[in-house]
């Protein structure tokens, strides 16, 4: 059986074209009569419209575009599945279709198919982010703090996070403090780094060049910066890791040595992952809600979409430190 068009509608009906289209769109400008002849044809041909016919006669695009970097693990990633949960939640009750988008950071991007655009962090791809800004396509940024470009932003003071971190562990007597950073090329790897360094100096403790590794957020990076550390004359007492993932690989690597965390070494993590709670020990951590912004992101996009809002807003929160098991006071110098 032929699949009725809108054609067909408007000759049952015996009124126009446009007519038909204003009352699938629910526009008010057609009268009661009319609009009763073309429910009555839509009913009868059991007439289904075209959705994307439909949000281009309102002029409204409802569909939101979701980028992320690419990198190996995404999809084993607790920053990547947390962030596709929450833009995917808010998508969902907010009834907007997504446009997901891995993206190498090179490639251009499509925008005349979405309304407009999330981007999880800026890594390698802010052109992207400067060209859907020059064809005024709304634009919200997740996890980087961007305030010279015409997008809204919701961030973790990372530098702040750093601090906290070391701060925490020099408040139990640790003074030989290791760190596995995250990508320094990314503002969350580096103001996590900075903030770290900073407090140290603050309390003047001196972290010696073998006390840092340039991890990328991986278990690999992790794995590899612990067996230096634990091979080093006179290694840590504690360790900070940048992203939780790392702080699981450390401990797991520091239990293959024979040694226990924390009566040997403590570790301290960085989202506050759920994994951290159920392996050999919960890990303390710097707690960031990841889902939350995500979901706070699409929010204030569609806002701005569909003209409730016309300024970006620019969100910056406070991480939070999570104490658990596996930091305690050395019980070495």
């Amino acid at each position: 059986m032929k699949k009725a068009s809108i054609t067909d509608v408007a000759r049952r009906a015996k009124l126009s074209i446009s007519t038909v289209s204003r009352v699938i769109n629910n526009l008010s400008t057609v009268s009661p009569e009319n609009r009763a002849k073309v429910e009555e044809a839509v009913a009868h041909l059991k007439f289904k419209p075209n959705v994307s016919a439909q949000r281009l006669a309102r002029g409204v695009n409802n569909s939101i575009g979701f980028v992320i970097p690419g990198y190996p693990g995404i999809f084993y990633s607790f920053y990547a599945i947390e962030l596709i949960r929450g833009v995917g939640h808010a998508c969902e009750s907010l009834n907007l279709d997504l446009v997901f988008h891995i993206t190498n950071g090179f490639n251009p991007i499509n925008f005349n198919t979405v309304g407009g655009i999330v981007f999880a962090d800026i890594i390698e791809n802010r052109r992207q982010v400067e060209a859907a800004v020059a064809t005024g396509t709304p634009c919200f940024v997740i996890n980087n703090k961007v305030d010279d470009l015409d997008v809204g932003y919701i961030a973790v003071n990372n530098h702040l996070g750093g601090k906290i971190a070391a701060d925490y562990l020099l408040s139990l007597g640790h003074k030989k403090i290791a760190t596995v950073t995250g990508n320094l090329t990314t503002q969350s790897g580096a103001q996590r780094y900075e903030g770290f360094k900073e407090m140290l100096e603050k309390k003047k403790v001196t972290l010696p060049k073998e006390y840092v590794h340039q991890g990328d957020y991986s278990r690999q990076s992790a794995r590899y910066a612990a067996e230096r550390f634990l091979d080093l004359k006179n290694p840590p007492t504690a360790i900070f890791a940048a992203s939780d993932e790392m702080a699981l690989e450390i401990i797991s690597m520091i239990h293959e040595k024979g040694m226990k965390v924390p009566d040997d070494i403590s570790v301290i993590g960085y989202d506050d992952n759920p994994a951290c709670l159920y392996g050999a020990v919960a890990v303390t951590t710097i707690k960031q809600p990841l889902f939350q912004m995500a979901e706070k992101a699409v929010r204030c996009l569609n806002s701005i979409v569909s003209g409730k809002k016309t300024k970006n807003e620019k969100i910056y929160l406070d991480p939070e430190l999570v104490v658990r098991d596996s930091c305690a006071s050395p019980k070495r110098g």
